[in-house]
């Protein structure tokens, strides 16, 4: 099982990102938590691009003993200087060189011929060799340079000292199986590569920087360089995150592993994110929100009888406290009544469906139903367990500015019987209960009405309870809906079937309520 070092670039690379300048302390306490992640090394910026690069570099060399700080530099002797000064006190410094190396870069931006940059590389890479022996140079635009040429300046960069050669993909052009063929190829042709470490640095441009990253170990590489979150320049980097895992739980299919504490990589994702003010996607694999989390019915039926039917890995093992079944509209019967268990209800299958089907209507226009939500429909379906005079079946609203608040209900009876009716109101809720009171014309009086949202969230259920007070008898009623005015009815339906039953009353519909019944539609 061969080990491939990690070179975590975040506070180099990753903070070239859009936006995402980092200050001295967060780059420190940045630093502190990749050496409990336990990466193989930091490179902790470029020292010769700003005083506070310089002071990063620095600080972090003198404070962490246990790992290998490397820090960035041109090929020029006095970028070289100032980059080992900011390195000098590390216990484990590593010296990174940096030249391009392809033709569009060689006239575009050096403005160089080859011979002489072959020539650029060896002085810097020698020059460097008298401050530290341990030495990695870069060919900076590899993939889109003449493979062969790369190999000769690999070779001139290995016989002046350098102990890590780095193979980038600069600007993220290759594609897996091209890449991977690129690094066997720069393996078989360059002199002296077994004896040094072969690095390979992809970029996310094409959205391949991981996929290349693992070609390149399957090739031969040694160190992938990555960041945390894939941040950095453009489309941002290989994802650290994303290399380890695939790393670590393919171990047998790529013969090799990190030495890296997985168990820190979601506290590792969040400081980040934090301190850049970048977000980490949902959807983003590993640590994203939704890494474990399950929605589909199919799927949350499968974890339930068995974790690995659809996850590959342990939560806990990137740091995660455990996988979540998410309740939403593509749940099924297994994964609502587990978790209504866990809560602590136990129905009947009666009882469960009713909660089952309240339950669809809610998520219907939810994107997702929180425990808090699922008690909510419960608790309702719980103070409905006694004989139910009538049923809310539909109501209507119409109200707005300079309008009058209007009503129309529909009540279901206990013997199926359809009753409609509409009424007009002082307000909404007012115009809902006078259109109920037309239907059921049971003498009661409204003392205490409150609304209390469930969840917060413009989509939040609202729980609506109401008092009302009959035969100097109080009685309580609850309605809930991610609708209010729905949740109103409900509770005004639910306090009159409490009434009902409690006083012992049958209930007839009124003479207005009976000149415009709906019998119940026929079958079919």
């Amino acid at each position: 099982m061969r080990h491939i070092r990690i070179f975590d670039t975040t506070l180099r690379d990753g903070e070239q990102a859009a936006g995402g300048a980092l200050t001295i302390d967060e780059k420190l306490e940045i630093g502190r938590q990749l050496a409990r992640l336990n990466v193989d090394v930091i490179e902790a910026g470029f020292p010769h691009t700003s005083p506070g690069d310089f002071k990063a570099v620095n600080l972090l060399a003198q404070e962490l003993r246990d790992v290998e700080i490397a820090a960035l530099s041109g090929f020029k002797r006095e970028q070289i200087d100032s980059t080992w000064q900011a390195l000098e006190p590390a216990a484990n410094p590593l010296l990174h060189i940096v030249i391009s190396t392809s033709d569009i870069h060689l006239q575009h931006q050096l403005r160089a011929r080859r011979e002489h940059v072959l020539d650029l590389t060896q002085d810097a890479v020698a020059y460097a060799r008298q401050f530290t022996s341990h030495i990695e140079f870069s060919a900076m635009d590899a993939t889109r340079s003449d493979l062969d040429y790369v190999c000769r300046i690999f070779a001139a960069a290995i016989e002046a000292g350098a102990t890590v050669v780095n193979f980038p993909d600069t600007v993220g052009y290759a594609q897996p199986d091209e890449f991977g063929r690129m690094v066997a190829y720069v393996t078989e042709n360059t002199p002296g590569i077994d004896d040094v470490v072969l690095s390979v640095h992809c970029h996310d441009d094409l959205g391949q920087s991981v996929a290349n990253s693992l070609a390149a170990v399957r090739a031969g590489a040694r160190q992938i360089e990555c960041t945390i979150n894939g941040v950095g320049e453009r489309a941002g980097n290989a994802a650290l995150e994303e290399i380890t895992m695939a790393l670590r739980t393919r171990r047998e299919y790529f013969q090799a592993d990190t030495r890296l504490d997985t168990k820190e990589l979601a506290r590792t994702s969040r400081l980040v994110s934090n301190f850049m003010g970048m977000l980490v996607p949902p959807n983003k694999a590993i640590i994203g929100g939704n890494a474990f989390a399950h929605a589909s019915g199919l799927h949350q039926d499968g974890m339930l009888k068995e974790r690995t039917t659809f996850e590959i890995m342990h939560p806990a093992d990137v740091g995660v406290s455990d996988s979540s079944i998410v309740l939403g509209k593509t749940s099924g019967r297994h994964a609502v009544r587990d978790r209504l268990k866990s809560m602590g209800y136990a129905l009947d299958e009666d009882e469960f469906m009713e909660v089952f089907r309240a339950f669809k209507d809610i998520a219907d226009r939810k994107k997702q139903v929180t425990d808090r939500d699922l008690e909510a429909i419960a608790q309702q379906r719980q103070r409905q367990a006694f004989h139910q005079a009538f049923v809310l079946q539909h109501v209507q609203v119409s109200a707005g500015t300079g309008s009058m608040p209007t009503a129309t209900v529909r009540l279901l009876s206990d013997d199926g019987t359809e009753f409609s009716d509409a009424a007009i109101g002082d307000g909404p809720v007012h115009a809902i209960y006078q259109a109920i009171n037309r239907i059921v014309g049971v003498p009661n009086r409204l003392i205490e009405f409150s609304v209390n949202a469930v969840t917060s969230g413009i989509d939040a259920i609202g729980e609506v309870t109401i008092r009302i007070e009959a035969d100097a008898k109080v009685f309580n009623g609850h309605g809930a809906d991610t609708d209010i005015l729905v949740a109103s009815a409900q509770a005004y339906i639910n306090a009159l079937n409490r009434m009902l039953a409690g006083l012992g009353k049958d209930w007839s519909a009124t003479p207005e309520a009976q000149a415009i019944v709906h019998a119940p539609p026929s079958e079919g």
